[in-house]
């Protein structure tokens, strides 16, 4: 990051280089997690070096620039939609996609894969998706990780579910390819790597 150590950055340029959603950024201000400021306008702003610190301290340090791809794990029981999301994602070189089928899998292809997110079912059997969520926030080694929640059950009680073990967001089944690309950051990511 090429700027002062000064430099105060918006929310928006923040999700940018963290490469989250804003509303992530928001939760981890909220949480007293990330150190803001704001204006006399009422706008949130951030010195540089903040945002420095916090990335490291969450392995975010512009990991996706040794590697130069983001990891993404799906983890989905219906092995038809995972195996249409893998291949929907893989179309992106700047993405490392991998793919886990139930709960337990999810776990070793956390360990083995360190995915940047996780694309996550919420209704699948033994260990579910809220389960699964939860424990990944609740590490310090992969509590980092984004995760973004999925279910063909998006009733309200589901959403709050999610929402509370973690999850960064919760996606209604069938999702938007728009919204999911938006989430993932794609158009930036693409730019910034290329």
């Amino acid at each position: 990051m090429n700027q002062d150590v000064d430099t105060y950055l918006t929310p928006a340029q923040v999700a940018k280089q963290l490469m989250v959603s804003p509303a992530a950024v928001r939760i981890w201000v909220e949480k007293g997690e990330l150190n803001a400021s704001t204006t006399p306008g009422g706008h949130r702003r951030f010195l540089q070096a903040d945002v420095d610190r916090f990335a490291l301290e969450r392995g975010l340090a512009n990991k996706s620039a040794s590697s130069k791809k983001l990891g993404v794990l799906i983890v989905d029981d219906d092995i038809q939609f995972a195996g249409y999301l893998e291949e929907l994602l893989s179309e992106f070189p700047v993405l490392n996609v991998d793919v886990a089928n139930d709960g337990f899998d999810a776990g070793i292809k956390v360990r083995d894969m360190e995915p940047d997110v996780v694309i996550l079912d919420l209704m699948m059997p033994s260990i579910d998706g809220f389960e699964v969520c939860q424990r990944l926030k609740s590490s310090p080694i992969t509590s980092h990780i984004r995760v973004i929640a999925m279910t063909g059950y998006p009733s309200a009680e589901n959403l709050k579910k999610a929402l509370e073990a973690g999850a960064e967001v919760c996606l209604t089944k069938p999702l938007h390819r728009k919204d999911l690309f938006e989430l993932l950051n794609l158009d930036e990511i693409e730019r910034v790597l290329s």
